[in-house]
C-alpha cells in the first residue's frame, strides 16, 4: 500500500490559496486586514504565532504564491547567521530585480538574541519580508525591538470540522492525495482522526498516510496503533503549560473541583513531573486557603510525599484527592494579603531597628545598653501583657484582619 509519492502527505496536500485554506477565518476571512494584505501585495513584517499543525507555514507559503515575492524557507533549528547573510545577499539582487523577498523563519523563538539582532536591521530597510512562525509567546520570546516591527497574527487551534475536511481532501484528491489507494474508511474512523489529532492538521494527515501504508482498511485499531497514543498539547517549557497550571489553580480558588479534576488530568497524563503539581498543591494550601483550614497545608505536603514514594501512574488518584479536597476546602487569602502588607513595609522602609525590650541581651554590655530591659514575659502575664512588639515607625499597625 506504499503511496507512489516521496514527499510527506501533509506537505503535498498542503494548499496554495486562501480558497482551499482551512480555518483561521479571523484573520485571513473575507475583508480581513491580512487577506487585504495578501491580495494587493502589501506584506508587512510579521508572526504568526499559533499551536503545532494550525498552518502557520502554509500560510507563509500562500502569501508567497499569491505576491510577487521569492520565497526563503528557513528552520531556526537548523540555521543561522550564515544562512542569514546568503539569504540577505539574494534580497539584495532581487530587490534591484523589482521583487520582494519573503524569509520565513519556522519556529523563530529558538533564535537566540545575536541571531535576531542581525535580522533585525534588514528587517528595518525594508531589505527583507519577514514571517516568522512560533508556538511560544512571541512577547516572550522575540525581542522587543524586532517584535515592535512586526505584526503578530495569532492563529487558533483547528476545529474538528476543519480536520475533517482536510481528510476528506487528501482521500479525494487523486493527483496529490489517496484517492488512487481506494482507501475503506468510515465517518467513525474519520471522526476518530480529527478527535485523536488535537487541532493538528499535520498529525491528522501523517496519521492518514501511515495508516493507509499498512492497511487499504482503515479501521479504529490501526488509527489507533498510528497514533500509539493522544499527542496532547502540552510543552513543559512554553505557554501552554502555564496556562494550564494557572486554570488548575483558578479551578481550585473557585471551588470547582470538576475542573480541577480535568486540569490535573491535562497535566498528568501530558507527562507533567507530578512533584511539580504536588508542590504547587503546597503553595496553594496556604496561599488560598491558610487559616480557613490548616489541615489543607497537612494534605498539601502528604500528597508530595505519597508522590516522591510511588511516582506515576499511582500517584495519579492521590494528586486527584489534594487537588478535590483543595477546591472544596473554604478558602481564605488572609495571609496572602498579610505577608504581601508587611512585605510591602519591609521594602519601604527599610532595616527599621528592633524595639530594645525585646532583643536579646547574652552579654554584660548589651544588658548595659538596656537591650531586653522592660520585657515583660508572656506566661507570667496569663499571655495578656499590654506590650509593643513592632518597631516604633509601625506601632499598632494590623496586617492580618481582627
Amino acid at each position: 500500500m506504499v503511496s507512489k509519492h516521496s514527499s510527506p502527505l501533509a506537505d503535498r496536500m498542503r494548499p496554495s490559496s486562501l480558497d482551499a485554506f482551512f480555518g483561521q477565518e479571523k484573520i485571513v476571512g473575507s475583508g480581513k486586514m491580512l487577506r487585504q494584505a495578501i491580495e494587493s501585495d502589501q506584506i508587512p513584517p510579521m508572526i504568526f504565532w499559533g499551536p503545532p499543525g494550525s498552518g502557520k507555514t502554509t500560510l507563509a507559503h500562500i502569501v508567497a504564491s499569491q505576491t510577487n515575492s521569492d520565497f526563503v524557507q528557513m528552520s531556526a533549528v537548523t540555521s543561522g547567521v550564515a544562512e542569514l547573510r546568503q539569504t540577505i545577499t539574494r534580497a539584495e539582487q532581487n530587490n534591484r530585480l523589482g521583487q520582494q523577498t519573503i524569509l520565513f523563519i519556522d519556529e523563530i523563538h529558538r533564535w537566540n538574541k545575536a541571531q535576531q539582532d542581525a535580522l533585525l536591521p534588514h528587517v528595518e530597510k525594508g531589505t527583507i519580508i519577514l514571517i516568522g512562525a512560533t508556538t511560544e509567546n512571541p512577547s516572550f520570546e522575540v525581542r522587543g525591538a524586532l517584535l515592535s516591527r512586526c505584526r503578530v497574527f495569532v492563529l487558533d487551534r483547528l476545529e474538528k470540522d476543519h480536520i475533517k475536511n482536510i481528510i476528506d481532501n487528501a482521500l479525494k484528491d487523486t493527483e496529490k492525495g489517496l484517492c488512487n489507494l481506494k482507501l475503506k474508511i468510515t465517518d467513525k474512523v474519520k471522526n476518530l482522526i480529527a478527535d485523536f489529532s488535537n487541532g493538528d492538521a499535520r498529525s491528522a494527515l501523517n496519521v492518514l498516510e501511515y495508516a493507509s501504508s499498512i492497511s487499504k482498511k482503515i479501521t479504529t485499531e490501526v488509527v489507533k496503533e498510528a497514533f500509539q497514543k493522544s499527542h496532547l498539547l502540552y510543552d513543559k517549557d512554553g505557554e501552554e503549560h502555564y496556562n494550564i497550571i494557572s486554570a488548575l489553580h483558578k479551578s481550585m480558588r473557585g471551588s470547582d473541583p470538576d475542573a480541577a479534576l480535568y486540569w490535573l488530568a491535562r497535566m498528568l497524563e501530558a507527562g507533567e513531573d507530578p512533584l511539580y503539581v504536588a508542590r504547587r498543591l503546597v503553595r496553594f494550601a496556604s496561599e488560598d486557603i491558610g487559616l480557613a483550614n490548616s489541615r489543607a497545608l497537612e494534605q498539601a505536603v502528604s500528597a508530595y510525599q505519597a508522590c516522591s514514594f510511588i511516582g506515576m501512574p499511582e500517584c495519579n488518584v492521590i494528586l486527584a484527592q489534594a487537588v478535590v479536597y483543595m477546591a472544596k476546602c473554604k478558602k481564605s487569602n488572609d495571609l496572602y494579603v498579610a505577608y504581601g502588607k508587611a512585605a510591602r513595609d519591609v521594602k519601604e522602609l527599610g532595616n527599621l531597628p528592633v524595639p530594645l525590650h525585646i532583643r536579646n541581651a547574652p552579654t554584660k554590655l548589651m544588658k548595659e545598653l538596656d537591650y531586653g530591659k522592660g520585657y515583660k514575659y508572656s506566661p507570667d502575664h496569663d499571655y495578656q501583657e499590654d506590650q509593643e512588639y513592632l518597631p516604633e515607625e509601625l506601632k499598632n499597625k494590623k496586617y492580618l484582619k481582627d
